[in-house]
């Protein structure tokens, strides 16, 4: 037992290890029968010195609540009235277009995502998005511009004309600095 006593030293078994060591030799004096039992591992020495004081955790972060959806045609919180009135009224022109005319629903959703990520990079305020009357693509082309990837980017959404819902006009926020 000496020379196991003397590993132990050496090696800096862990309480783990003393442990197992001890469950282990548990079974031995079962298994043998008329044998003493063997003692148990001694017990670690007290820590001399006080464990180091651990960081503080950091602060939780503030998440943002998830941006409103947004409507067509409804005016967004966040926009004045004027600046609301100048886009319906189309007083602020679109300085892009997008024509969605003969794509497949995938090809146009990844379109959609990409012309509006690089239209808001650019710094463009407003961009208009053409699907055509009665199509899937005009269904689905809000859904698509209130997914969390480009709803951040977008103050609102208005058809250009009350008799043309084939296409959307976009009008983004500005890129802060």
């Amino acid at each position: 037992m000496r020379r196991a006593s003397a590993m132990a030293r050496r090696r800096g078994l862990t309480q783990e290890d003393r442990d197992l060591w001890a469950a282990y030799s548990r079974t031995l004096t079962r298994l043998m029968p008329g044998k003493s039992r063997l003692p148990g591992p001694p017990a670690p020495p007290a820590p001399a010195a006080p464990p180091p004081e651990m960081e503080a955790p950091p602060p939780p972060v503030k998440r943002r609540s998830p941006a409103a959806a947004l409507g067509v045609n409804a005016a967004p919180a966040g926009v004045d009235k004027s600046t609301w009135g100048k886009f319906r009224a189309q007083k602020i022109r679109a300085e892009a277009r997008l024509d969605l005319h003969g794509h497949t629903a995938a090809r146009a959703h990844r379109e959609v995502m990409q012309f509006v990520e690089m239209a808001h990079a650019t710094g463009l305020r407003c961009v208009e998005i053409i699907t055509g009357n009665g199509e899937i693509l005009a269904r689905e082309l809000p859904h698509w511009l209130n997914t969390p990837s480009v709803r951040p980017l977008i103050l609102g959404l208005a058809h250009p004309h009350a008799r043309n819902s084939g296409a959307i006009r976009v009008l983004l926020r500005r890129r802060r600095t």
